[in-house]
């Protein structure tokens, strides 16, 4: 792996209570002013709220679009500037408005087809062992 890769490409993990742990990557090139000030401010959490086949949370930060699409693929990792959420989309359907494409989940999208309504949700840094 080039060095190059290892800064366009962040691994981060969720921690959901009760369900256990999911693994995704963040591609700095699609939204990159979002992603370094998430990343700046990670760890963080938040409780999680339901839209159709969509988790999210609200966070810690206001940022404007970037990039921002009205379609989403399905274990996109996504930041909702209207609702200062992170998203995560994992089954059809749509976001309710643009997101900016942050990435995507790389491990155990499942779980958060099992996620109820206000679940703690923790975002980290996976740390190179």
């Amino acid at each position: 792996m080039s060095n190059d890769e290892g800064v366009s490409r962040i691994k981060i993990k969720f921690l959901i209570e009760a369900l256990g742990e999911a693994e995704g990557e963040l591609v700095r090139f699609l939204a990159p002013r979002t992603i370094d000030t998430i990343v700046r401010k990670l760890p963080m959490e938040g409780r999680a709220a339901l839209w159709k086949e969509e988790v999210y949370f609200e966070i810690p930060i206001k940022m404007g679009e970037e990039k921002a699409k009205p379609k989403v693929e399905e274990g996109t990792i996504a930041f909702w500037p209207m609702g200062s959420a992170l998203c995560i989309f994992y089954g059809k359907s749509q976001p309710y408005s643009p997101v900016s494409i942050l990435g995507k989940i790389t491990s155990n999208l499942e779980l958060f087809k099992r996620v109820k309504s206000g679940a703690t949700i923790k975002v980290m840094l996976v740390t190179a062992p």
